[in-house]
């Protein structure tokens, strides 16, 4: 049963539900609190929570120093900076040009799994990650066109393009780990917390303050991306990713600003226009694409 494309289409369903609900959730995470500082303590829960997981599931936790640095390369990618840059691009640009961004996640996966894995694209995962990429930009057209690099907006995509640089580079170091056998919980686990250790380090260095949100809507969000966002969705995406290979995993990003989207046209009165539903038609086209290449197996890298 976790061999067929059932399982896998379960986790990858997961991914994009999950996900697509935590734009929302990170609305409320922007405020008093420096965004270091909340990325900081979203991860130290979710850590928290994850070794436990991992030694109810009997996974072992102690690993060499060289495997400590796999680990902390993809917990300062994937479970810190990542987020950190996405935080501060957001006083810049719109979320819907935020998730224009992060949605190369697809290609930067395919180029750096490339030049860092070794691993060649099919033509089907390709042409999937262009449908993908096409659609989100019509959905998101009227703010693409009216991006201006003049203004401050050059800075906010500047500091997306390094947020979606550093979760491609931690899909790769994930990728690398279960290549060499280390377990994705135990992974996560640790990874998770050096990403906390190392924004609570830039909090001290930045001369943040280290204070809490007392409030509701800070606290409910901080949980709900701790435990679901971080805690079950990156478990699903990782295992996901060492299944069917991080270019193919990473079009759960392209896929979930539609579940975005859907809530917003509920909860925001998003308009629905003629460039947007070619847009979610290209991008279900392009998921289909990939989820059939998701059968095939993907060939594992040798350990160095």
């Amino acid at each position: 049963m976790r061999n067929s494309p059932l399982f896998n289409g379960g986790l990858y369903g997961l991914t994009v539900l999950i996900w697509g609900t935590t734009w929302i959730a990170m609305k409320h995470q922007v405020g008093i609190v420096a965004p270091e500082l909340s990325v900081g303590y979203r991860f130290a829960i979710a850590a928290a929570l994850v070794f436990v997981w991992a030694l109810l599931a009997r996974q072992r936790l102690r690993f060499a120093w060289r495997q400590h640095l796999l680990l902390a390369a993809m917990g300062l990618c994937m479970f810190s900076f990542n987020f950190y840059f996405f935080y501060c691009a957001a006083a810049y640009l719109t979320s819907g040009l935020l998730a224009v961004v992060f949605s190369l996640t697809v290609v930067l996966n395919i180029v750096n799994g490339r030049i860092l894995l070794g691993r060649r694209a099919s033509p089907r995962t390709l042409v999937a990650a262009a449908l993908g990429l096409a659609g989100i930009v019509a959905l998101f057209w009227p703010e693409v066109h009216r991006f201006d690099l003049a203004d401050s907006g050059t800075l906010g995509l500047l500091l997306s393009l390094l947020g979606t640089l550093c979760f491609s580079l931690g899909n790769i170091a994930s990728a690398r780990a279960q290549a060499l056998g280390l377990p994705v919980l135990s992974c996560n686990a640790w990874g998770m917390a050096y990403g906390a250790v190392a924004m609570f380090a830039l909090s001290l260095i930045g001369g943040a303050p280290f204070i809490f949100d007392p409030a509701l809507p800070y606290v409910t969000s901080l949980l709900y991306l701790a435990v679901c966002g971080s805690v079950m969705a990156f478990g699903a995406y990782l295992t996901l990713l060492g299944r069917i290979g991080a270019d193919r995993a990473a079009y759960a990003t392209v896929l979930f600003p539609l579940v975005a989207l859907a809530i917003s046209t509920v909860v925001e009165d998003y308009a629905w226009t003629p460039m947007a539903l070619t847009g979610v038609a290209l991008v279900l086209a392009g998921n289909l694409l990939v989820l059939l290449a998701a059968r095939r197996a993907v060939p594992p890298v040798p350990a160095e």
